[in-house]
């Protein structure tokens, strides 16, 4: 598999990265058999970069990936943790906790739960509006300097902060949503990053299913699946955003793939300093992804989806609005 740079110090890694908070929770049953399966297949495809959160069903996500690299060679792979989400017992969120000493404390926990010497990239997973984002940086670069990990990634921050951030310690990427009907990122986020030598791993490239093809208005309603709360996936917003997913049918037909190989392709397209995370939850989801990497996207085909996809086509914010408020990404930059 083609390997990308995460940024001007970030290490080298697969094209594609694994994205793995579903094969513990929120998109409803996972199959623990099967993630473990997937992640072998991911493996085995040429994936070396596997993105997790140690709030991810409160650690569970971790410990299922320590049994699934059980035998991997771990000098081959990149794994990407976010931390300092606070959760409650029944699931809630509680706010974020980014103070050195708190950091330290998370990071020994995923280190064990992992069963690894080391976090290749370690990342907060929302801006902690109560401690600045200097502080916070600065409490990872000491455990950069102590081996305890090797790059410092951000996650869903506006350019203000990523500036700020960058000033103390070098960023290796960023990691944020940007897909077909999300491209948030390209108003200055995406021009910043640039700027400084940043990569971008980007999640939600398939809009969370919405544009995978595979959606329709009766799925997710067997199971525990939070997407049905979301805006996106609502009333009239869920109809006007079917249809989008209806018109990457059709174009991707004219291409001769399916509409996730398309919007991955797309993805991995807008420029070699961003790395597409999929978060396949079986090996049949995976083969789908993987075979995006087949896919060439000519300036024809990239003129037709940026004219049937334009900036804010989607129908619905990305997140309920409580969340999009804390969201320092939904910012704009100061002049």
């Amino acid at each position: 598999m083609e390997q990308r740079k995460l940024g001007s110090t970030g290490p080298n890694v697969s094209a594609l990265g694994l994205g793995c908070m579903g094969m513990s929770e929120v998109y409803g049953p996972a199959d623990r058999g099967e993630a473990i399966a997937t992640v072998h297949a991911a493996l085995d495809a040429g994936i070396t970069l596997l993105d997790t959160g140690d709030f991810y069903a409160m650690g569970h996500n971790e410990m299922l990936l320590r049994e699934a690299l059980a035998n991997a060679p771990r000098e081959k792979l990149q794994l990407s943790v976010k931390y300092g989400a606070l959760r409650g017992p029944a699931g809630e969120f509680a706010g974020m906790d980014t103070r050195p000493g708190a950091t330290k404390n998370f990071l020994a926990y995923s280190l064990q739960r992992l069963g690894t010497d080391y976090i290749d990239v370690y990342r907060p997973a929302r801006l902690d509006p109560n401690i600045p984002i200097e502080e916070a940086i600065g409490g990872i670069a000491d455990l950069v300097k102590a081996g305890y990990v090797r790059h410092i990634g951000l996650s869903e921050v506006g350019s203000d902060t990523i500036r700020r951030a960058h000033a103390v310690h070098p960023i290796a990427d960023l990691q944020i949503e940007y897909s077909l009907i999300e491209r948030g990122i390209e108003r200055d986020i995406l021009k910043t990053c640039r700027e400084l030598g940043i990569a971008i791993t980007a999640y939600g490239v398939l809009a969370r299913g919405l544009i995978s093809g595979h959606w329709s208005k009766d799925s997710g309603k067997a199971g525990r699946d939070y997407r049905l709360m979301t805006p996106r996936f609502q009333g009239a917003n869920l109809d006007a955003n079917l249809a989008l997913a209806e018109q990457l049918r059709a174009i991707a037909g004219e291409i001769g793939a399916t509409p996730a190989q398309v919007a991955i392709a797309w993805v991995a397209a807008q420029g070699k300093e961003i790395v597409p995370l999929v978060g396949a939850r079986t090996r049949n989801r995976l083969t789908e992804a993987l075979g995006a990497t087949k896919v060439t996207l000519t300036q024809a085909h990239l003129a037709t989806l940026a004219k049937a996809f334009p900036p804010d086509v989607a129908a619905g914010t990305r997140y309920a609005a409580e969340q999009m408020a804390h969201l320092d990404s939904e910012k704009p930059a100061s002049a």
